[in-house]
Parts: C-alpha cells; structure tokens; sequence
C-alpha cells in the first residue's frame, strides 16, 4: 500500500509545483499589466489636463473698477469737478493675459447706482473704452450711452413700504445696476496685445456705489464643445490617448519580443547544374582535374624550336575534343562564377583552382613537334 502511494504523492507534489509556478507568473504579469495600464492612464489625463488648460482661455473674468476725479475745483454741490476716470490692467500677476489671440469676448461694464435725485435727474450719460497696448498706445476705443431706470412716484412709495423692514435692517438698499456692453464682440490682435484699458464716465453730476468690468468668451467650435460638455469632453479625449498610448506600448512589445513585427523571410536562391550534379560534386571535379601532373615534353635539341601542329586525328575528332573541352571550361567558369557571388554554406571548405602551368591536358589527343631549325 506504501509502495503504491508513494509515486502519486511524488506526482501529486509535482503538479501542486507547476501549478504554483504558474501562478506566481500569473500573478507577476497581472500586477505588471496593471501597473502599465494606471500609468499610461495617468499620462492620459496629465495630457487631456495640460490641452484643456493651454486650449482654453479664460471664460470669465471679473475686475473692480475703482474710478477717480479731480477735487481740486472748491465747488460746491453735487457736481464734480472732473469726469471719473478708470484705469484697468488686463494682465492677471502680471505676466498672464487675460484675452487670448482670435477669441472673441463680449465686454461689459456693471454700474451700481442709488436711486437718488441727482442720479434720477441725471438722465443720459456716455461711458467711453480705451484700450491700449505696451507703450500707450490706443489700439480700440468705444462709447456707449445708458441711464438710469425709470421708476414713478408711486411705485417708488410702494416699494418703500413693501421692503421697509428689510431696508431698516441693511438686508436691501434702494439701488439700481445698470450693465453698459462696451463690445459684442471683441477680438485680441496677436501683433498689438492689449495690456490695459482706461473707462471713462462723461457725466459730473454721477453718484456711483461701484462698478465692475466683466469680460465674458464666446467659444465655438471644439472650444463650445469642451466648455459646454466637459465630462463629455473629458472622457472622450482621456480615451483618445490611452487608447494611442496603449497602441505604441503593444508595437514597442512586440518589437522587443519578436525583434520585428513583421519578420522578413531569408533569401533563398537555388542555382541549377546541368545533369543534376551539385556544386559542391563539381567543384571537386574541377580541383581534381587541376591537380593531374602534366606530362613532360620531349627533349629539345639546341638551335631547334619546337611548332605545335595540332591534334592527330580525324577532323571530327578533334572537334569533339574541341567542344568537350570548351563544355569543361565553362562548367568550372560556371563553379568559379557561383561560388564568388554566393558564399558557400558555414564549414566548407572551399580551394579555388590555380589555372596555370598544372593545367590537365586533353586526354585522347596528341601532340606533334616539327623541328625547326634556326638560322643562327
């Protein structure tokens, strides 16, 4: 009984082994999986964030407007002695504008006035615009004409009595604001920003509790999109680049594994010998012909020159002779020729032949000498 479990607890521990192997691995590339995945969606928002914050300019901006006046004049009255006049900076810490370059903005002034007899005698006054670049410079300049409310007698008493306790307790005040549009419309030059604007008020009879300047953008295109729609928005364009960002990781992957997405197959170039010899069968031929010894030549007397006639036989013999070896030439040519463009396979070894004086000489052919003798 011992003999017989003993074998399939050794199996049995065996399999528990690769099975915890191969969850450790698991395990090991599930938590990397993850760990790339938060990343490349992190990257995705800090890219969507830094667009949305370098696309969009700035939606609304508000800044008080603090007038000022000559009090120089001595007379007395309601009247002032100058017009009031305000100056406002359009660049926000001093180093970031507040119009962006092809926006167009809408640009208002709100005026808080008392009901007051002066400002209800008043009637109609101008509000001027100036805005100016670096140096001073007047790039735009507008003017618009607004009033005061009208409110009757009557209505005035009623409202007094209606709201009483909240005007005796300073929760509401018997004013009016009044909203002046200086530009429908108005667009930043990128050659000629503007840094400043002055706000003039031409009127001296003018009581004013404060005033504001509120400069409002009209987006449209992607910009409408992303402002009215920003989860929409938002969701669409961190997608975008986790999806672009998941796609260059994967390609970078399977370029460090495989070393190339698509591997190009090798060059494989098949030389065809006639009578189905190999290459490797005729360049031993071809060093085994080279290497016969050549025989020696008959003995030459002096003051005789030997003359080769040609070979002895039949003219058709000869050329056979002729075309066998003229065949032979060209199949070693042929070797030499294959083996210089195409390199032979790792491990062989491979002996050019020395064409020369060890040249094999025609077998069944002869040679005949005449003996000529010189004139010497």
């Amino acid at each position: 009984m011992m003999s017989s479990t003993g074998p399939f607890l050794q199996w049995a521990q065996e399999v528990a082994a690769l099975l915890l192997l191969r969850v450790r691995r698991t395990v090991l590339q599930t938590a990397i999986l993850l760990c790339v995945l938060l990343l490349l969606l992190w990257i995705a928002v800090f890219l969507y964030g830094s667009f949305y914050y370098s696309y969009m300019p700035t939606v609304s901006y508000v800044s008080p407007v603090h007038y000022g006046f000559r009090t120089d004049c001595g007379l007395p009255g309601p009247d002032l002695c100058s017009f009031p006049i305000a100056n406002i900076s359009l660049v926000k810490n001093n180093r970031d504008r507040v119009l962006m370059y092809g926006q167009p903005y809408r640009i208002s002034l709100e005026l808080e006035l008392p009901e007051s007899p002066v400002n209800q005698e008043l009637g109609m006054f101008m509000v001027v615009m100036s805005c100016y670049t670096k140096g001073g410079r007047i790039v735009s300049s507008t003017a618009r004409s607004t009033m005061l409310h009208y409110r009757s007698g009557l209505l005035q008493t009623l409202d007094t009595l209606v709201f009483a306790g909240l005007f005796f307790l300073g929760f509401a005040e018997q004013k009016q604001m009044v909203e002046v549009e200086l530009y429908s419309d108005y667009r930043e030059d990128s050659y000629v920003p503007t840094v400043g604007a002055v706000i003039e008020i031409q009127t001296k009879r003018i009581q004013i509790y404060g005033a504001q300047l509120r400069i409002h953008a009209h987006f449209t295109g992607l910009r409408y999109l992303l402002y009215n729609f920003p989860v929409t928005s938002a969701i669409l364009g961190v997608a975008s680049n986790f999806t672009f960002l998941s796609v260059i990781v994967l390609f970078s992957y399977l370029q460090w594994i495989w070393g190339s997405v698509w591997p190009r197959e090798p060059l494989s170039v098949q030389v065809n010998t006639r009578d189905g010899a190999s290459l490797q069968q005729r360049r031993e031929e071809a060093r085994r012909r080279l290497a016969t010894p050549r025989p020696a030549s008959p003995p030459q007397l002096p003051g005789e020159v030997l003359e080769t006639i040609g070979p002895i036989g039949d003219t058709a013999q000869a050329k056979e002779l002729d075309l066998s070896e003229e065949t032979e030439f060209e199949s070693v040519e042929s070797s030499l020729f294959t083996d210089a463009n195409y390199p032979p396979p790792a491990g062989t070894l491979l002996t050019l032949p020395q064409l020369g004086e060890g040249a094999e000489p025609i077998p069944g052919a002869e040679i005949r000498q005449r003996h000529v003798c010189s004139s010497s």
